[in-house]
């Protein structure tokens, strides 16, 4: 079946929804525990200062997604930057790497609601994949409807989450805010490495940049509606957190659960709202993710970095229905590692956390040379290099993953350069080369060898 292009659909609505629900993610279900845990009140603090920190990385990729918007996302931004081969590598990091924590956010929903609810902890394997399908189904549908599903999805998180902070507010003691540093400022560092990866997720919209109507206004507004959001969410749950819960905090494995029924709500009305958030929010990033995703397969194919099949529905308005189904293939692979390997998340999370430390590292390096020079976004560009930087150092042995996926990558380069046939011999251009013809057209830059 042809797919007819019908131009940018996202508004500024749809764009911030996809933006809160990339970022916002799973970790508002247990983080905000873990962080009281480590830190006492000092959370308070580390929340402060990681929302701060996310400024220069968000704002990095907006003023490159509202400049250079493509379906490749930050390969597209680094193949202009930096060349084909690192292209393919920061492209198989994403959809290979970042893609196996799908089913991990299915299951960490599915385990939240279970235990919530009080079924067998058993029954989040059969729940997870029920969550995995509505994202698929919304995306085969393009994003002119999986962004309204996704306004909706966003529009009733936030909602939930501004509920059980207001219901739980009155129940905090003021004596759980002090001392302010129980732990010293060793805490704060250890809440503040736990939060990193609750902002991360900035990138994932670059890809579906090329969807954005007005991308030079539209990105940036959305990027700095969501810098909101997600902060005000996670700085809320992290003061009524440390106020309600003090020293219990992370000792439960359903926190937001003692955090509701703490508040006046009837115990079973706080287990729907807390079991509400959990299936929200896992059907909200699953549903931004599986688009950037097919956003970024379809470009794939689109420049025979994948084979060429799969790269309908690249171009803006275009729906990438075979990349839907190969993302949803991945799923599936990666789903059943997980059950074959005894259902533990910590190597897949490893897996997901490290690709895309490795996917912002040469995005950023891309930024500084694309950006321009000693502009606004060129200095935050230059001040995530050295937050990125710290995170490539954090990583440490779980690169492992990435550098599979860097030599696939450089394989793929040694394949293509040995199986090349000239224009003049062929008597017509490069396939590659009419295969990304246009994102070239609109990027000449992009031609560098």
């Amino acid at each position: 079946m042809t797919t007819s292009p019908s131009g940018p659909s996202v508004g500024l609505a749809q764009g911030s929804a996809l933006y809160i629900a990339a970022v916002l993610g799973t970790g508002i279900l247990v983080l905000p525990a873990l962080a009281a845990q480590a830190a006492g009140p000092g959370s308070i603090l580390a929340v402060v200062a990681l929302i701060v920190l996310s400024v220069p990385l968000a704002g990095t990729f907006a003023a490159l997604a509202s400049r250079h918007p493509d379906a490749g996302g930050v390969a597209s931004f680094v193949r202009l930057a930096l060349g084909a081969t690192a292209a393919r590598m920061a492209g198989y990091w994403f959809f290979f790497g970042v893609s196996v924590g799908t089913p991990v956010v299915a299951l960490l929903g599915a385990s939240y609601l279970v235990a919530v609810l009080g079924a067998p902890e058993w029954t989040a394997f059969v729940v997870a994949p029920v969550l995995l399908v509505p994202p698929f189904l919304s995306n085969l549908g393009g994003l002119r409807f999986s962004g309204r599903v996704q306004l909706v999805l966003s529009g009733l998180l936030v909602a939930v989450v501004v509920g059980v902070v207001a219901l739980a507010a009155p129940a905090a003691d003021p004596a759980n805010l002090s001392p302010l540093l129980p732990h010293g400022w060793a805490g704060v560092g250890v809440a503040v490495s736990l939060f990193v990866w609750a902002f991360a997720g900035w990138e994932a919209v670059t890809h579906i940049a090329g969807e954005f109507r007005r991308p030079r206004r539209t990105i940036p507004l959305a990027t700095a509606i969501a810098i909101v959001v997600v902060g005000a969410c996670y700085l809320g749950l992290q003061i009524v957190t440390v106020g309600v819960l003090g020293d219990a905090a992370g000792a439960s494995p359903v926190p937001l659960l003692d955090l509701a029924s703490a508040s006046a709500v009837a115990p079973q009305g706080a287990r729907i709202a807390v079991a509400a958030i959990a299936g929200i929010v896992a059907l909200g990033v699953l549903n931004a993710y599986v688009a950037a995703f097919a956003k970024l397969g379809a470009a794939l194919g689109r420049d025979r970095d994948l084979p060429h099949w799969f790269g309908r529905g690249a171009e803006p308005g275009g729906v990438p229905r075979r990349a839907v189904l190969l993302v949803a293939a991945l799923a599936t692979g990666s789903f059943a590692a997980i059950v074959v390997t005894g259902g533990s998340l910590t190597p897949f999370i490893l897996i997901h956390t490290s690709s895309m430390v490795c996917v912002y590292a040469l995005g950023v390096v891309a930024a500084l040379r694309l950006l321009p020079r000693f502009g606004v976004g060129w200095w935050l560009a230059a001040v995530s290099v050295l937050l990125v930087a710290g995170l490539v150092a954090l990583a440490g042995a779980n690169l492992l993953a990435p550098v599979l996926l860097a030599l696939a990558a450089l394989a793929v380069a040694a394949v293509k350069r040995h199986t090349r046939v000239s224009p003049a011999a062929a008597g017509q251009e490069p396939a590659s080369a009419l295969a990304s013809s246009d994102f070239h057209t609109r990027n000449p830059s992009s031609l560098r060898p």
